[in-house]
């Protein structure tokens, strides 16, 4: 007996232990207005978050409107934008990129001039290779310098045959598009699937908010990875974040394009728009002493203060000064669904990733509104999510 009950106050003083040590600041979620998603998917070791991102969008999409769950396929996209891109690429002679990144346009310019199909009418992502998933990376050691050499090859006149050439690499690796496939017992071209699929891909704008154009007109957002040049609704940034928030409130989702390579953006499942000024000053640090702190202390404190970490105040200034200065990139896409609020009433979006089900959220990420209003590149929504009164300045 004396035994036992040794040991029941040894894990009772172990479970005490473990409780004080807790993160009191670590969020707790209540979820606001939560819109229909479907499933998590991964694309591993590619370059392809405006693939995954942006077929995710349209998959919710296609569930409001229709009620119908679909997986669409990420390989068919891909195959058919790399050779696009490959054959701009060849016809400015080089001076423009060949990588695997893209924007939200490319999924919507494919599925609008050669459909779509679903996941399983293609191999599965590594599956042709010996992979589990996507890993890129022989795949476009091969690519890039095969269209180089076709680009930046002083030739007289090209023939047609690198096109056959890369076309190969490309059904290698990604697997050949099909020209017809069955789905639930029915025969379909990829463009009879798109057509079935229950949604007007003419709905379709991006939107984004730099004060180097007019507001109100469009222009085509100036990185390399927006590649066909296609046109974004330029607004002021407190509307910007007025179509997402209505957007949601709607039922709507959105295709989010922006800036991850910030401190604040965690692989926990987290996005805050760290204010480093005031981190910098934070338990008796001056700002020198932060800056030689290495970065696992930084992180331990950062972590520390959890919901309670100081941010910036997004401004428009600030917005147009970090992009001209090459701060704010389009390093990622990922899916806005949702908002949430943290123990201390702040909200945040919701947001899907496509690195599986990875973080303490299980491939959900908790971003606030000021990580967004400062990182946001561009999205992509459907025009019928955007406020009356905005429409009407846009003249859509």
């Amino acid at each position: 007996m004396l035994m036992s009950l040794a040991a029941l106050i040894s894990l009772s003083a172990g479970a005490q232990e473990k409780k004080d040590g807790e993160n009191k600041n670590k969020p707790v979620f209540t979820t606001i207005k939560e819109n229909k998603i479907t499933s998590i998917k991964d694309q591993n070791r590619s370059g392809t978050c405006w693939d995954y991102s942006t077929l995710s969008y349209f998959e919710a999409e296609i569930l409001k409107k229709t009620g119908k769950t679909y997986d669409l396929c990420e390989s068919f996209v891909a195959n058919k934008t790399y050779m696009d891109r490959a054959i701009q690429v060849v016809r400015l002679h080089g001076d423009c990129q060949f990588a695997q990144g893209g924007s939200c346009y490319d999924p919507l310019y494919c599925m609008q001039h050669y459909g779509i199909c679903p996941e399983d009418a293609m191999p599965f992502p590594g599956s042709l290779y010996g992979d589990s998933l996507n890993n890129f990376n022989e795949f476009f050691a091969l690519m890039e310098p095969y269209v180089a050499a076709v680009s930046k090859g002083n030739f007289k006149k090209l023939s047609s045959q690198w096109k056959v050439g890369l076309q190969g690499i490309l059904d290698a690796y990604l697997g050949k598009c099909p020209e017809t496939f069955t789905y639930e017992g029915k025969q379909y071209t990829p463009q009879t699937f798109m057509q079935s699929l229950g949604i007007n891909l003419d709905d379709y704008v991006t939107i984004t908010s730099y004060t180097h154009h007019p507001f109100y007109t469009r222009f085509a957002v100036e990185v390399q990875d927006n590649w066909r040049n296609p046109l974004s609704w330029n607004l002021p940034m407190d509307e910007m974040m007025r179509v997402i928030d209505n957007a949601i409130a709607e039922g709507y989702t959105i295709a989010w394009g922006g800036d991850v390579s910030e401190e604040g953006f965690t692989r926990k499942g987290l996005a805050y728009a760290y204010n480093t000024k005031e981190m910098e000053s934070l338990q008796g640090s001056d700002m020198a002493k932060w800056m030689r702190l290495e970065p696992k202390k930084k992180t331990a404190i950062i972590d520390s203060l959890g919901c309670t970490v100081p941010e910036i105040t997004p401004t428009q200034e600030r917005r147009q000064q970090r992009y001209d200065n090459w701060e704010l990139t389009d390093d990622h896409g990922m899916l806005i669904f949702g908002v949430a609020k943290d123990q201390n009433g702040k909200e945040y979006y919701m947001v899907k990733n496509s690195w599986g089900k990875t973080g303490d959220y299980k491939g959900i990420w908790y971003m606030t509104k000021s990580y967004i209003a400062d990182n946001t590149m561009d999205f992509m929504v459907n025009k019928n999510a955007i406020p009356k009164d905005i429409r009407k300045k846009l003249g859509i």
